[in-house]
């Protein structure tokens, strides 16, 4: 029996399995990270990838490794300090290639990929002898575990409007959409920083036509939340003073995201190719969507209209409260939840809880565990903060013996 099985291979679960591995007394035999990419971090470069993506909005201390120095005494051991760029007002952000190369870096240096098993979790279950241990079902096979930390991210599911419903030449950004197929025309559907990243790329390379379509003016924000939600203080004070799993600890989220923002460098960026002419910004809600020989015609709710060979959807993900795996996992070990699905958790171990108030074995992170990491829980930082709160709790239940009903 494994002591601790870390489900996704993403930014949490590949940072969370080395803060396991160097502060607690867990050997690498103890640890399994279960993910169906074929390596660590491969969704997040799928993502990077298909939406151009060239330098990240997270800072330079914000990365994979535990060190926060770490990627950059990289940067400067290798010549690339110009590779972290610089923001007025705000520490300097690095570039995507320079945050990849020392992520992968930091994946050998620490043979995480040994840890790996490509497979993908199905459903979680209690094991049948009546203890605490849990069983997970994979594709493949069956993995018995004593803890298991959910670091799922979205899971591949995306906002998908109405309206591109069966529309064949509509795709989202992060659903099959390759940049590098050209088109004639191009209109990229959103309003926030995916849609201006892809639509600036696009339009720079000068290949086609390029419109961005966003619902209304775009608000700009160097962050996707204040950064006084990294500390933890600030996050006891103005989130967990409401009760764990509540609608006001939802709103309080909401209300502190800045969602469907895009930073003042990446604006500037996207304004001067609407100068050069090789981009254009249409406003409004789309009502609806039809293919008329081989293109795509979006109408308006004002009335107006565009037409384009291709459309991409950049209209965000899916909430991860109500993924399908949530839902079985929550149901199988009789786990509570709050207002809109929204895990209710032990604030200082991120620990699920049981409907009958005990916690589970089941440990959450990302932005899963958004009702009580905040409004960063699912960024680069939010990582490093859950792992703070849940490495401490694991490493206490190592090899206790096994609770039995």
């Amino acid at each position: 029996m494994l002591e601790c099985v870390i489900v996704g291979g993403g930014i949490h679960g590949t940072y969370c399995c080395q803060r396991l591995l160097e502060e607690t007394d867990l050997e690498r035999d103890d640890l399994l990270i279960v993910d169906p990419h074929d390596r660590l971090l491969e969704s997040f470069r799928q993502k990077a990838r298909a939406c151009e993506m060239d330098e990240l909005r997270s800072t330079f201390v914000h990365h994979v490794g535990t060190e926060p120095f770490g990627l950059e005494n990289f940067a400067e051991g290798r010549d690339r300090t110009d590779e972290l760029r610089p923001t007025p007002g705000y520490p300097r952000r690095p570039t995507l290639s320079l945050f990849l190369d020392y992520a992968e870096y930091v994946i050998d240096r620490a043979d995480l990929e040994t840890l790996h098993r490509q497979t993908t979790v199905e459903s979680i279950r209690r094991s049948a002898d009546g203890t605490d241990s849990l069983v997970l079902e994979t594709s493949d096979s069956r993995i018995r575990t004593r803890t298991c930390v959910l670091a799922i991210g979205h899971g591949g599911r995306y906002r998908t409007p109405p309206w591109a419903a069966g529309i064949d030449s509509v795709t989202h950004v992060w659903d099959g959409f390759d940049p590098e197929t050209p088109a004639d025309e191009t209109v990229v559907v959103g309003g926030g920083i995916t849609a201006a990243q892809l639509a600036t790329c696009l339009a720079e390379r000068e290949r086609e036509p390029v419109t961005l379509c966003a619902r209304r003016d775009l608000e700009t924000a160097t962050t996707e939340a204040d950064p006084r939600w990294i500390n933890w203080n600030h996050i006891s004070r103005h989130l967990h003073r409401h009760p764990p799993g509540s609608r006001e600890r939802y709103e309080t989220v909401r209300e502190a995201r800045n969602d469907a923002t895009v930073p003042r460098t990446l604006l500037e960026r996207l304004e001067t190719a609407v100068d050069d002419g090789s981009l254009s910004i249409r406003y409004g809600d789309v009502r609806s969507a039809r293919e008329v020989d081989g293109r795509v015609r979006l109408l308006l709710e004002d009335g107006g209209c565009l037409s384009a060979e291709r459309g991409v959807l950049a209209t965000g993900f899916a909430p991860v409260f109500e993924h399908p795996f949530v839902d079985r996992v929550a149901g199988a070990l009789d786990l509570e939840r709050g207002h809109r699905g929204m895990p209710v958790l032990d604030d200082e171990t991120l620990a699920w809880s049981k409907t009958d108030g005990s916690e589970s074995s089941v440990f959450v992170t990302g932005a899963l565990a958004t009702g009580s990491v905040g409004p960063l829980a699912g960024n680069i930082a939010g990582a490093r903060r859950g792992a703070d709160r849940l490495t401490t709790e694991i490493a206490k239940r190592e090899r206790l013996p096994l609770s039995a009903d």
